[in-house]
C-alpha cells in the first residue's frame, strides 16, 4: 500500500471531518491515528470519509488508541459529538472499555476487524450493540470443513501443520469435525515450518497414498511444498488457510494451489463501482478500505431506516439486508455475518481467484 500517496488526501478527509455544513447521518469513525496501526487506521478513514463524502454524511474521526481506558474516552467523545452510528473499531480493548458506554447512549458500533469470540459472548450477554463485518474466528475452519466435505470426500486426503497456535487448532478443529463425518485422513502430521526443502515430507505423503492436502501454515512453507512434490513427481492439489493471502516470496506460489481465504474485495463484481471512483479520486482500495466504505453505507442505511420507522438503529442492523460496497450484507441475532465471507480461492499467475467447481 502507497501511505504516502494517500497522506495528503487523508489530511483532507480528516480536516472535513467535522464540519458543521455536513447533512445527513452523523457517523463517528474510530481508528487508530499513530503508532504501529496508524497504517490500517488510515485505510479505515480514507475508505469510511470517501463513502460518508458521497452519502453527504457527517463524519466524526477518533482515534483508536487499542487500550480499554482509550475505549471508555472514545466513547465520551462519540457521545459528546451525538454521532448516531460509530464503525471502525480495530482493537478488541477499545470495543472492551467503550461498548457498556456506547450502549447507555444508543450508539451501535459496527467493527471491520475484530474477531474475537469471547468479546461477542460478552456482547450478546450484555446486550452491547456492537455488530462486525469481520468474520467469526471459527469462519476459516468452518468453510475449509465445508469444502472437504464437498470436493474431497472420496479423495485420499492428508492434514499437516506448521506447530502454531494458529495452525494447530485450524487443523484440529478441521480433523475433528471430519472424523464425526467418518472422513479420516490417511495422513497426518506437524512439519518443521521454514525450511528451504521439503523433500521428505512430500516423500512421506506419496509413501501414505494423500493426494490431497490440508496445510495448517504460511504461505511460504505451501510454497515450498507445492514446489518440491513437483520436482518429485508427485501429484498433490494443496490447500491452505487465510495465511495464504500473504507476499509471494522467497518461494514463489504455483498455479493450481488453494486457499480458504477472504477474497480481494476490490475484485469483486460488487465492489467495481465504489473501487473505480476510488481510483479516479487518487484511492487504491486495499486493505479495510472497501470494508470502511461499507460500514459506512451500513450505518447510513440502517440510521435513515430508523428514522423512517421510528426504531432504535440497533434494531435495524438486525436481518435487514443491505447493498454495499463489497456486497449484500445481512447481521442475525447474533450481531454476526449470516453469510461466510471466505471463499475457496486458486493461485492463478499472480493473484488468488475464485475457483468454479462443479455443484455436484
Amino acid at each position: 500500500m502507497n501511505v504516502l500517496r494517500r497522506l495528503p488526501l487523508l489530511l483532507v478527509l480528516l480536516s472535513a471531518a467535522g464540519s458543521s455544513d455536513a447533512a445527513g447521518i452523523r457517523i463517528g469513525v474510530v481508528a487508530p491515528q499513530d503508532g504501529n496501526f496508524a497504517t490500517l487506521g488510515a485505510e479505515i478513514t480514507t475508505g469510511a470519509n470517501f463513502e460518508m463524502q458521497a452519502q453527504k454524511d457527517a463524519a466524526t474521526v477518533i482515534d483508536d488508541p487499542c487500550t480499554e481506558d482509550g475505549g471508555q474516552a472514545a466513547a465520551q467523545a462519540l457521545i459528546a459529538a451525538k454521532v448516531q452510528v460509530a464503525i471502525g473499531f480495530l482493537c478488541t480493548e477499545t470495543l472492551e472499555g467503550a461498548l457498556p458506554r456506547l450502549k447507555d447512549a444508543g450508539i451501535p458500533v459496527i467493527t471491520v476487524s475484530v474477531r474475537s469470540r469471547i468479546l461477542m459472548e460478552d456482547v450478546l450477554k450484555n446486550g452491547w450493540p456492537l455488530f462486525r463485518l469481520a468474520p467469526v474466528d471459527s469462519a476459516e475452519a468452518s468453510m475449509a470443513i465445508d469444502t472437504i466435505l464437498k470436493y474431497w470426500a472420496s479423495e485420499p486426503m492428508a492434514l499437516i501443520d506448521d506447530g502454531t497456535i494458529h495452525g494447530r487448532e485450524l487443523v484440529g478443529a478441521i480433523r475433528n469435525a471430519l472424523e464425526e463425518k467418518g472422513l479420516k485422513p490417511v495422513f497426518t502430521d506437524t512439519y518443521r515450518p521454514g525450511q528451504d526443502q521439503q523433500i521428505a515430507l512430500v516423500r512421506r505423503l506419496k509413501k501414505a497414498g494423500a493426494t490431497r492436502v490440508f496445510v495448517g501454515g504460511d504461505r511460504s512453507d505451501v510454497a515450498v511444498i507445492a514446489r518440491d512434490a513437483k520436482s518429485e513427481n508427485i501429484p498433490l492439489t494443496l490447500m491452505g488457510g487465510d495465511a495464504m493471502r500473504a507476499a509471494d516470496q522467497p518461494v514463489p506460489l504455483l498455479n493450481g494451489v488453494q486457499a480458504i481465504a477472504l477474497p480481494e474485495y476490490a475484485t469483486l463484481p460488487a465492489a467495481q463501482p465504489t473501487a473505480q471512483a476510488m481510483r479516479a479520486s487518487g484511492i487504491e482500495p486495499d486493505g479495510y478500505i472497501l470494508p470502511a466504505a461499507a460500514a459506512a453505507q451500513i450505518a447510513s442505511q440502517a440510521a435513515e431506516s430508523a428514522k423512517s420507522e421510528n426504531k432504535p438503529i440497533a434494531d435495524k442492523l438486525v436481518a435487514t439486508t443491505f447493498q454495499t460496497a463489497i456486497g449484500p450484507i445481512t447481521f442475525g441475532k447474533n450481531h454476526e455475518l449470516t453469510e461466510n465471507p471466505y471463499r475457496l480461492l486458486e493461485w492463478r499467475g499472480n493473484a488468488f481467484v475464485p475457483l468454479a467447481l462443479p455443484s455436484n
